[in-house]
């Protein structure tokens, strides 16, 4: 078969996108998703909260125990087309007990609807909960993002929001950031398996790529992807947090041995982990 990108015939460059690839099932991991923010639901306090008129226009927010608290918001992956807030709440408990608030974002899922409107909803997301933080007791100085796979390219892309021209917004609305297995440059998405039911062009990976449209300056970043992990989603991310310090970011790049696509997230909220600790200590948390 001919090359398609870098070198992959199209065979090849499926499998790189084919994250299961590298486990024996993906079922356990989306069951622990499931499980452990059902059980995070049970154990806290926790309210959704409309951000849009559509239906899947809404977060699950978890206020903080102490006032005026920073936020962390998670955008769930799923190849834009799986998933939702339901399987996403699994980090609340962590940043709750380390006096954090957390929301977990849901949107319209492809192939309903396309990646703009996916990316426009997530932005108004987060403009929400920036306008409502008075009322919901955080800090709107300390909103930090993280996002897995598809979450990962749309907290990338949302770092890099116009929120001034776009929604009267401080430029400075996001202050850190951790995409993690993103998704951070499209062009090879588009060629791959993926575009059956993304419909990407050209002109969506110009406008949406976060590799291309970096965060705004003074922005914090992470950038971190599994060991066992395809090389296309080691490359994504590192050559993103390379382009990241290359215009002046604070960007640490990391590879978390030991895990793989589904279970890296597991981390963001547990400080005795390097991912964890990185994050905690981005949002000054002990």
């Amino acid at each position: 078969m001919d090359p398609v990108y870098r070198g992959f015939d199209q065979d090849n460059l499926d499998r790189e996108y084919t994250p299961s690839s590298c486990v024996d099932s993906l079922a356990p991991f989306i069951a622990a998703y499931r499980d452990r923010s059902a059980q995070a639901r049970a154990a806290l306090q926790w309210r959704a909260i409309a951000y849009g008129p559509g239906e899947p226009e809404t977060v699950d927010f978890f206020p903080a125990t102490v006032p005026n608290a920073p936020l962390h918001v998670f955008i769930h992956g799923g190849y834009w087309r799986q998933l939702s807030k339901r399987e996403s709440s699994f980090a609340a408990p962590g940043f709750i007990a380390a006096g954090a608030a957390f929301a977990a974002v849901d949107y319209a899922l492809a192939p309903s609807v396309n990646l703009d409107e996916i990316v426009r909803q997530v932005r108004s997301a987060i403009a929400h909960l920036y306008r409502n933080a008075a009322a919901l007791g955080i800090d709107p100085t300390r909103i930090h993002l993280s996002g897995s796979s598809a979450g990962g390219h749309l907290t990338g892309i949302v770092m890099a929001t116009d929120w001034t021209a776009d929604f009267g917004l401080p430029q400075t609305l996001v202050r850190a950031g951790t995409p993690i297995s993103g998704l951070m440059d499209l062009e090879p998405v588009r060629l791959c398996v993926v575009n059956g039911w993304m419909g990407m062009t050209p002109d969506t990976v110009a406008r949406l790529s976060p590799q291309h449209h970096l965060p705004h300056p003074g922005t914090r970043v992470i950038a971190a992807v599994g060991d066992i992990e395809t090389a296309e989603f080691k490359r994504q991310t590192a050559e993103y947090a390379t382009a990241c310090r290359a215009a002046g970011l604070d960007c640490v790049d990391l590879i978390v041995p030991g895990r793989n696509h589904f279970d890296i997230v597991f981390d963001i909220a547990d400080p005795a982990t390097a991912l964890g600790r990185l994050v905690f200590d981005q949002m000054g948390l002990r």
